[in-house]
């Protein structure tokens, strides 16, 4: 009986791995998607002399290594725009309440930087976590993706 029991219970723990990893993948196509078609994104070949937004970042992920549970860990990832026009940030997400981004909403000017910083709550986790960034803004390369990883010990 013992052994039907954790036999079902591998069966219903690879069924929920399966479902977040299905839910995550449509969370990031679904962004995809709006950041590509949304507002600020001139798809009409019109406009070829308005001044374009390229974001890039120093680094596109950071390893906390081992941290107590119950920590809250912080990361400031830099980016700069070394696009011609100026950079707004629309939106920043993330695939857990457990971590919150901050950063200015205020347009970065060509040549100028900033930093998105990221605190992860590591309370009531356990073992190796990863967290997905993702940056929507109007530059050339509207979504960018940036990842956390901590390992997490009691």
């Amino acid at each position: 009986m013992a052994e039907a029991l954790s036999a079902k219970n591998t069966v219903n723990n690879i069924i929920l791995t399966n479902m977040k990893e299905t839910f995550f993948t449509l969370f990031f196509a679904t962004g995809l998607l709006i950041a590509c078609s949304g507002p600020g994104r001139n798809n009409s070949g019109n406009n070829s002399d308005a001044a374009e937004a390229v974001i890039t970042f120093a680094e596109y992920e950071h390893d906390f290594g081992k941290v107590k549970e119950g920590r809250k860990v912080k990361h400031a990832f830099a980016f700069e725009n070394k696009g011609a026009g100026s950079l707004v940030i629309q939106s920043v997400t993330t695939t857990c309440g457990c971590t919150v981004p901050k950063y200015d909403r205020k347009p970065i000017a060509p040549g100028k930087g900033g930093k998105l910083e990221v605190e992860f709550n590591t309370s009531g986790r356990d073992g190796m976590q990863t967290k997905t960034i993702m940056i929507n803004s109007n530059a050339t390369n509207p979504v960018v993706i940036l990842k956390i990883t901590a390992e997490v010990t009691k």
